[in-house]
């Protein structure tokens, strides 16, 4: 599923009706521990300078939620805290390398989402970011 929209709210109200609270309180608890504006580093991403540094993402799939946390990807330590986090809560994780595919609306630990963005600070994130890019 590709939702084409001009803004984030553009696409919040585009998501499909029976998960776009969970989607919304996602959006939220990931803004509210958001560590990269865009007007820090405004370079923005490599691959499309207009976009902002790509930390956290969220999108609305087909079968579910993905949840893209680059902050996670990077550094095997992160991986490894965040997923023992998600599994204390007793909620299945369904996980790639940085993407947590999240197809119960009503099992989302936002405290382990909230407590995992907070704690990357601008400083590492940008320069993790540009240790990768440049290699």
């Amino acid at each position: 599923m590709t939702i084409k929209a001009d803004s984030p709210d553009d696409y919040v109200s585009k998501v499909p009706e029976e998960r776009r609270e969970a989607f919304s309180a996602l959006r939220k608890v990931i803004n509210d521990n958001l560590p990269v504006p865009h007007s820090i580093y405004p370079a923005g991403y490599h691959c499309n300078p207009k976009e902002p540094l790509p930390h956290i993402s969220l999108g609305s799939q087909k079968n579910h939620i993905g949840l893209y946390m680059m902050c996670i990807y990077g550094s095997e330590e992160a991986h490894d805290a965040f997923v023992a986090a998600w599994k204390a809560t007793g909620h299945k994780l369904d996980m790639g390398k940085s993407c947590v595919r999240i197809k119960k609306w009503d099992a989302i630990p936002f405290d382990v989402i909230g407590a995992e963005v907070a704690k990357h600070s601008v400083d590492s994130v940008i320069s993790f970011y540009e240790s990768v890019i440049k290699r």
